[in-house]
């Protein structure tokens, strides 16, 4: 039952919240310090084209994604194409066992997302393995642009090749600093090396833990907000119930799809994600991927 006004928004039942923010597979531009240019460069680098049996699917790898996350939500929002960007480099690609029953709902039960899913086709996320290293990027990206993010991950790299929590509490704050890493940066590095040394955090858990519970533990981190917890639980953990309402993107393409371009509030986002409801996720990434220019 999706709803075009917010008069019949306002009448949806069982409605749920969200959250607006970032890529959960969408394809996103990252309009931080690095412009246009930077934007499309990361949205190349996260793409790619992987063929096998089933055709060739396009799919969006996290790595570029981590890099920029922190940006926070401005800072991914209209996605620009990507059509052959990496030609045939194969991915090993990770599709969350859930997104096909997902999508089938979603056709099912909201008219605006029955014109987008078979619109974008079978695109579906990559998840990154390493909860520490996908946080770690996610600190070393806030605030700047990817290429900057990136060449600082690659100093970063240098001095901690094996990219453990302990090799970076060892390293101290002053080799982190002469990386590149600004005094908060490295501050926020360590004391989330020492979150995941310590054992505060149960990572061991994280994938049986609600999503809010996992939240929690990852938003009492210094430099780790809402926002970037979100995306975590997004691209790392694969959830499919997530919905980021700090993420203008998600908002900017709720308006656009459901309300002409009005103004919307947090409020009217959530109750149109409450007929998304378990798998805002997925529409989350189609609402993205909507922003894209035809």
């Amino acid at each position: 039952m999706a709803t075009a006004t917010k008069t019949q928004t306002r009448r949806s039942a069982s409605l749920t919240g969200g959250t607006a923010g970032a890529p959960a597979g969408a394809k996103r531009a990252l309009n931080g310090a690095g412009g246009k240019a930077a934007t499309k460069a990361a949205a190349k680098t996260a793409r790619g084209k992987t063929n096998g049996a089933s055709g060739s699917h396009e799919v969006i790898d996290g790595a570029a994604i981590e890099a920029a996350l922190s940006n926070g939500p401005a800072a991914l929002e209209a996605v620009e194409p990507a059509a052959n960007a990496l030609g045939d480099l194969e991915f090993e690609v990770q599709r969350p066992d859930y997104w096909d029953k997902a999508c089938a709902d979603l056709v099912k039960r909201d008219r605006i997302l029955k014109k987008l899913i078979p619109k974008f086709g079978p695109v579906h996320l990559l998840s990154r393995d390493d909860p520490f290293v996908t946080l770690a990027r996610s600190v070393v990206g806030q605030q700047i642009s990817t290429a900057a993010a990136q060449a600082l991950w690659q100093r970063v790299e240098a001095a901690c090749p094996k990219l453990m929590p302990q090799q970076f509490l060892k390293l101290g704050h002053e080799k982190l600093a002469a990386c590149g890493l600004s005094k908060r940066k490295t501050e926020y590095i360590l004391d989330l090396a020492q979150h995941f040394v310590s054992g505060a955090l149960h990572v061991g858990k994280w994938t049986s833990m609600d999503d809010e519970d996992v939240i929690a533990e990852l938003t009492a981190i210094r430099g780790i907000g809402r926002w970037t917890a979100e995306m975590f639980l997004i691209f790392n953990l694969a959830r499919p119930n997530v919905l980021p309402l700090d993420d203008l993107g998600l908002i900017r393409a709720i308006s656009l799809n459901y309300f002409s371009g009005e103004p919307v509030t947090r409020s009217e986002a959530r109750e149109v994600a409450a007929n998304w409801e378990p798998w805002r996720t997925v529409a989350t990434w189609y609402m993205w991927r909507s922003l894209e220019p035809s």
